[in-house]
């Protein structure tokens, strides 16, 4: 069985969706003839943890760690919650402080491309000398953190190897990449060091056509579309006797869903029924300027915030709710952007409300697969009538999801579409 060495960063106990891709790839790429070799941080600082996922790492799997040094610590000196916010992906777009400004602008032009590149030559040296001994000739990096893509880059340019590179999201054209507080120099830097990688690495895996379409102005190397997806055999739950409405994960300002929170207000205020039955629930990092909008929508009474779940819980959650959640920043630079929770959504078998940006990849897929209905932001009057018309099956009993050809989307068929694309 041929050798393939795998270097993450997010993996468990680490919690949130960032763990689950490669975790599930190791668990199957054995069936298709490649025998995994992980090498992760000894050390890492996660900001969400989930120790069950422990118990997924499936024992045959050899596990290689080295210690990390990361800013992380040594900025909790300053501010241990500021600190944690940001290295949570949380930034705040309303009135944020002198530090925060100042935590952003260390974190987005002295540690390019991120927080981890301290790790980048040391896992070079002793990375070398593991491909001798392993005889290794395939490596993939998996990114964010892109500086995991620069240990692979600097192992092409010394070693006769296979270099896969994969993007769970992109570099340069994502969202937040904005916010950083770049200076030109550190803007170009980042652009350099993305070119860099997708100009040497041999293949290119990314988990959207919208970022595929991107990559291939840059690049002339192979690239291909391998989404996220579902693992888990559920089994039958009871529904939830309320019309809960769920979202799972991060609930952060630009995901902010101020025309959702206007539809549900103007429900709630025009049919009783619906405002007795109706409960929102949010699993995750819920953002202040969240919170104040639900406030201010006079919609408290409705929400639920249930906090990091773990992910039999989510899994559990997702399946009892009436209709879930996807939400997406409403920006040109997120239309590519599928979340993971999407696939788990799909697997789960409920109605989704996906709300996102013109164009978004995500929302056409929930439309495609028959799963759900697919909204913009500011559309309240078709955000009132798919709340309407769903919480009108609910009361009758029939609100089911009647999704197909979500099969494709298994962890043991996208893995063998990996191994075949390796």
């Amino acid at each position: 069985m041929r050798k393939i060495l795998v270097i993450a960063y997010y993996w468990p106990p680490a919690g949130g969706p960032g763990v689950q891709r490669w975790l599930k790839f190791v668990k199957y790429l054995p069936e298709f003839g490649l025998e995994p070799v992980v090498y992760v941080p000894e050390n890492p600082s996660y900001p969400i943890v989930d120790s069950k996922l422990v118990n997924e790492v499936p024992d045959s799997i050899k596990i290689l760690k080295r210690p990390i040094k990361e800013p992380y610590g040594w900025a909790a000196l300053l501010s241990k919650k500021k600190t944690k916010t940001i290295s949570s992906g949380i930034i705040k777009e309303k009135d944020p402080s002198f530090l925060e400004k100042l935590l952003l602008w260390i974190r987005g032009n002295l540690f390019i491309p991120d927080a981890r590149k301290l790790w980048v030559k040391p896992s070079i040296s002793y990375l070398a000398r593991v491909i001798a001994d392993e005889g290794i000739t395939t490596v993939v990096t998996t990114g964010p953190p892109h500086s995991l893509h620069l240990i692979g880059l600097g192992l092409k340019k010394k070693y006769n190897i296979h270099w896969v590179a994969d993007f769970r999201d992109p570099w340069t054209s994502i969202g937040y990449h904005k916010k950083l507080r770049l200076t030109n120099y550190a803007h170009l830097k980042h652009k350099a060091l993305e070119k860099g990688v997708l100009l040497r690495a041999d293949k290119i895996v990314v988990t959207s056509h919208t970022t595929k379409s991107e990559f291939e102005a840059i690049t002339p190397k192979p690239i291909k579309v391998i989404t996220n997806g579902f693992d888990d055999e559920l089994q039958p739950v009871a529904l939830d006797t309320k019309f809960t409405v769920s979202h799972i994960g991060s609930l952060l300002t630009g995901r902010n869903p101020l025309g959702f929170w206007q539809a549900v207000q103007e429900l709630v205020m025009e049919n009783e029924a619906f405002k007795s039955a109706l409960q929102i629930q949010l699993a995750g990092v819920v953002g202040e300027e969240v919170l104040q909008s639900i406030q201010d929508f006079n919609l408290l009474d409705h929400v639920d915030q249930l906090g990091y779940l773990s992910h039999d819980k989510v899994l559990e959650t997702q399946q009892k709710s009436q209709l879930l959640l996807l939400l997406e920043i409403d920006s040109e630079e997120t239309k590519g952007i599928i979340p993971g929770k999407l696939f788990e959504y799909l697997n789960a078998k409920r109605p989704i409300l996906a709300i996102g940006p013109e164009g978004w990849e995500a929302g056409a897929m929930v439309v495609q697969h028959k799963a759900g209905d697919s909204c913009l932001h500011n559309d309240v009057a078709t955000l009132k009538k798919v709340l309407l018309n769903t919480f009108q099956k609910y009361q009758e009993g029939v609100l089911v999801c009647k999704s197909h050809g979500v099969e494709q989307y298994h962890r043991r068929a996208l893995t063998e579409s990996l191994a075949k694309f390796i």
